[in-house]
């Protein structure tokens, strides 16, 4: 299903034109059309690509090009008698960029992903340097970096560099780094090997595993018996893996699949517990401190107790607080040190900067007035140990409190990992198809080919074919489709669906990584990877939020200070105990505490985390934060019709005959030709000519000199005999004569909402079917549902006008282009651009792929081809426009969330730095305590986080459940 990534599958399909175009050019042309691969340095993005395009097609005797951004490749079809290879390589560097012939006809250039598990990032400014590092080293074409997911994916060169560089660089700047999968096509599993004991029997596990054909990679970890092996499923499996380690002579293995590997589990567990380790021992230690300083001091008797001297003028109280407050500062508060070293390491500076220059200036502070008090017999000094321990306490408790939050944002991607079932029944049939034996075997060691056995009320153990049996299957937790599904014999079953009634015999098409499952979770946490364009605006802010806050901080101290030495405040403003710096300090550490740039760095994330996870649910597949921000501002839908607008699945509803012409000759040389296109209206027209043949899968006559011409029909020589078959455009090109009888049976079938296809056999007109594609149920509900969301919706089709305008009259789409190849979409959506709109494209065919890929979303029905899933931005799972709706709805209702996290994170630091620094003191007395600020700092950040879990209540437009009672036939009282 998802195969390759987006840029490769749309050169792909461009590719495909491109030889197509090639075959419609005359014969001339074709004898001296040439073809060159090109490898262009310095593309960054999509918009570079579109600049080396436009750079070449605007030179004459350019027939087309195809640019892959992401391969650094340009594929051109040209005329070498108008223009030359040195000519387009001029065109492509007066553009900007570098270029060089490619001589073998491949780019000088590969491309792989790999993902890494990055511990201890703890802001945005963490993961912004973890991103930098990252993408500054040689060979990195992009990395993304989720702060949530604690996850970084980076796409690089693998003949430049490699993941265990990245991981050495990571550590180089003080985080933890673990490979998480190396390669898009590969799955990693984890055996149990009982029996290994010396370093003999490690090396032959390892030098037996390398030998199998399809495994990537072995690792082996003696201290856990444990062997990692990455393979490829398509050609191998776990339980041959066993086999062969168990089969080794002279050693006795016990092989088992490890005990499922719950790593990320136990560690955000144990992070989970570590927080609260720490806010227990610091609130044990900060709450006496806390209480001598703030409560006790005004209870008769223990007042006394605390005030007793001991050396000169420093009392019990002092040297209680100073002893409960430093542990909380150097134990508890240590990982704000090691956080603020790697930041400065860097040069940038975080939340942990501020909070160690803030509880340092207070604890120091305070044991300079210790010190002094112990050295003189009159000095009588305040000391602020309660400011730097209930700072510390109040951020942990925070903390603790983000990270209990944090962990419920992932929460759809934990429920689809848990789908697949644990174990799966194993047939094994003899050679007539009979069951022999059952096995219960763990559902990890399934294998391509294996035949499984269903029983009522089990999920299904993998994706596969139905091989026996009937069933009704429930698949709403994969397509958000609560209909069940009848499954018979030769119908595809998806992993992790349930079986409701019959038993089902499958067998296994795609396991491990491969299979739809997998696809999904992939898919999901890629899109949780990928940043939204809106989060660069935090990231902005955030390099110079701390620093600006530092220096805040300081002129509010400085101010202060000046203001108590220069008397330009009366002396009863100062509480008792406490002088003009004293007053000042606090005034500037408030300041430094109070600012929240983790509110900021969380707004974005968290909201577009909860959304996709919510999108998958529903059956909507949101590929990123580019995908969702660009949806919640589309303003014009450009829908293909066969497939989309309709069920795609045309019937043949006529056929017309001309002259003395037989009907089976016809359908036989008709069916012959079009076997070999992959047109739903061709697959129409075989099918109905096969209920003329006696048996159940005739062999049509060969067809020779094949022609595929998109948009017009195809062309091939069969039985000796010239057949053209297609529409009346592609007779006009051939100069084939239609007759007026012929053009009134056209103007009535498209009245009628049908295709017609006419068939030529040597050069006349001998006939013509009419194929007939009923819309999907709901469709012109739908576009009433747009139209009332003020967003527009155009039909691009390459069907006839006659038939566009009757589908279009029918659902109420008033903007139709008919008649349009492949390439004629995408420039269209790309006018809808030129013209202000912000243009989803929704299709689900080949030739949809270069419009979905020009659009600002590219939205794929479920069922359509890989290429145009691969090509979009959207993957609507249930093949229903009601998605559409779904998808932009959704994404209004994130990017508001968004906003709202936005202008409370903002609001936050813009409303409570100015009281903070003592804005509303002059006027009524009020001061907010550094420990205070730092609470307030440490709730702003959970707020942000609560309120994107908010968006785990979302419901779809209540008018979607009106289509969906409508079209279930339900009688609402």
């Amino acid at each position: 299903m998802l195969k390759l990534p987006r840029w490769n599958r749309s050169t792909a399909a461009a590719t495909e034109e491109i030889t197509k175009n090639a075959t419609a050019i005359n014969d001339d042309e074709a004898t001296t059309a040439a073809k060159a691969v090109v490898c262009v340095s310095g593309m960054s993005c999509s918009a570079c690509a579109v600049s080396v395009e436009n750079s070449i097609k605007h030179l004459p005797g350019i027939l087309d090009a195809a640019v892959d951004f992401l391969n650094d490749r340009a594929q051109i079809l040209y005329l070498p008698n108008l223009t030359d290879v040195e000519t387009i390589l001029q065109a492509i560097e007066n553009a900007g960029f570098q270029a060089t012939i490619s001589k073998d006809g491949t780019d000088h250039r590969s491309r792989e992903v790999c993902r890494i598990r990055v511990n201890g990032m703890g802001c945005n400014s963490c993961s912004s340097m973890v991103e930098s590092v990252l993408e500054a080293m040689y060979g990195v074409q992009k990395a993304h970096i989720a702060l949530l997911n604690e996850e970084a994916e980076v796409h690089y060169d693998p003949k430049v560099v490699n993941c265990n560089q990245f991981i050495i660089a990571i550590q180089d700047i003080g985080f933890e780094a673990l490979p998480i999968t190396i390669g898009e096509h590969v799955t990693k599993i984890d055996l149990k090997i009982d029996g290994m004991h010396n370093e003999n029997s490690t090396t032959k596990v390892k030098e037996s595993l390398e030998l199998v054909l399809g495994i990537d990679d072995v690792n082996i970890d003696t201290t856990l018996s444990k062997v990692t092996i990455s393979y490829r499923p398509d050609i191998i499996g776990p339980r041959t893996f066993i086999e062969i380690l168990e089969s080794i002579k002279s050693e006795h293995f016990k092989v088992t699949i490890y005990p499922e590997d719950t790593e990320r589990e136990t560690r955000k567990q144990k992070e989970i517990k570590q927080h609260y380790k720490y806010l227990i021992w610091s609130s044990a230690l900060s709450i006496p401190v806390f209480l001598t300083s703030m409560v006790f001091m005004y209870i008769p008797g223990i007042k006394q107790t605390l005030d007793i001297k001991v050396v000169n003028m420093m009392n019990v109280g002092h040297i209680i607080r100073w002893n409960l407050s430093t542990p909380v500062q150097f134990v508890v508060g240590s990982r704000f040190y090691f956080g603020s070293y790697k930041a400065l390491r860097r040069g940038s500076a975080n939340m942990d900067v501020l909070v160690t220059l803030g509880t340092n200036a207070a604890y120091f502070y305070s044991v300079y007035i210790v010190l002094r008090a112990a050295t003189s017999p009159t000095f009588n000094g305040t000391d602020f140990f309660e400011t730097s321990s209930m700072l510390i306490t109040f951020i942990l408790l925070g903390k603790y409190l983000e990270v209990l939050a944090k962990g419920k944002t992932s929460d759809a991607i934990a429920k689809l990992k848990h789908l697949a079932p644990e174990t799966a029944t194993l047939l094994t049939l003899d050679l007539h198809g009979n069951v022999i034996n059952e096995a219960e075997i763990s559902s990890e060691l399934i294998q391509k080919n294996d035949v499984i056995k269903i029983t009522p009320g089990a999920r299904v153990a993998s994706d596969g074919l139905v091989v026996w049996g009937e069933s009704h299957v429930n698949e709403s937790m994969i397509t958000g489709e609560a209909k069940p599904v009848t499954k018979r014999t030769g119908d595809k079953v998806i992993g992790g669906t349930v079986n409701e009634n019959g038993v089902l015999h499958i067998k296994a098409t795609h396991v491990g990584s491969e299979s739809s499952l997998s696809q999904i979770v992939r898919l999901v946490e890629s899109s949780q990877l990928a940043k939204a364009p809106i989060q660069k605006f935090a990231d902005h802010i955030s390099k110079y939020f701390v620093p600006l806050v530092i220096l805040l901080s300081f002129l509010t101290w400085i101010a202060w200070f000046l203001a108590g030495k220069l008397h330009l405040y009366p002396k009863s403003w100062l509480p008792s105990s406490m002088d003009s710096f004293e007053l000042a300090l606090q005034f500037g550490i408030s300041v430094m505490v109070i600012a929240c740039p983790c509110a900021l760095g969380l707004a974005t994330p968290t909201a577009m985390m909860v959304g996709t996870g919510v999108g998958a649910s529903q059956g909507v597949l949101i590929k990123g934060g580019r995908a969702l921000e660009f949806a919640h501002k589309v303003s014009c839908i450009v829908f293909d019709k066969t497939g989309t607008l309709t069920i795609g699945k045309p019937v043949v509803v006529n056929v017309k005959l001309m002259n003395t012409t037989v009907l089976e000759e016809l359908l036989e040389l008709t069916a012959a030709t079009e076997v070999n296109s992959e047109h739903p209206v061709a697959k129409a027209i075989v099918e109905y000519a096969k209920q003329f043949k006696k048996e159940q899968n005739p062999l049509w006559p060969e067809a020779q000199e094949f022609i595929s011409i998109p948009g017009h029909g195809v062309e091939a020589i069969v039985k000796n005999k010239k057949i053209i078959v297609g529409n009346k455009s592609l007779m006009m090109n051939n100069d084939i004569e239609i007759p007026r009888e012929v053009e009134m049976f056209l103007v009535d079938a498209e009245g009628m909402a049908q295709t017609a296809v006419l068939v030529a056999i040597d050069r006349m007109v001998s006939g013509v079917v009419t194929v007939s594609d009923p819309l999907k149920p709901g469709t012109k509900e739908v576009i009433s549902i747009l139209k009332a969301m003020e967003v527009k919706s155009i039909m691009i089709t390459g069907d006839n006008w006659g038939t566009a305008n009757s589908i279009a009259k029918e659902v109420g789409i008033e903007t139709i282009i008919a008649e349009a190849k492949p390439q004629q979409k995408a420039e269209e959506v790309k006018n809808l651009q030129t013209a202000g709109h912000t243009v989803a494209m929704v299709g689900d065919g080949i030739n949809d792929s270069p419009a979905l890929v020009a659009a600002d979303v590219g939205m794929a029905i479920g069922a359509g081809t890989d290429i145009a899933i691969e090509a979009a931005d959207i993957v609507l799972m249930k093949n229903d426009l009601q998605d559409v709706i779904t998808a932009i709805h959704l994404s209004r209702k994130t990017f508001a969330k968004i906003r709202l996290n936005y202008i409370w994170a903002l609001g936050y630091n813009l409303l409570a730095i100015p009281i903070a620094a003592g804005v509303l003191f002059p006027s009524t007395r009020f001061r907010l305590p550094p420990w205070i600020a730092g609470a307030a700092m440490a709730a702003s950040s959970v707020s942000v986080v609560c309120s994107s879990l908010m968006l785990k209540k979302y419901k779809r437009p209540k008018k979607l459940d009106e289509i969906e009672i409508q079209m279930n036939g339900i009688v609402v009282e």
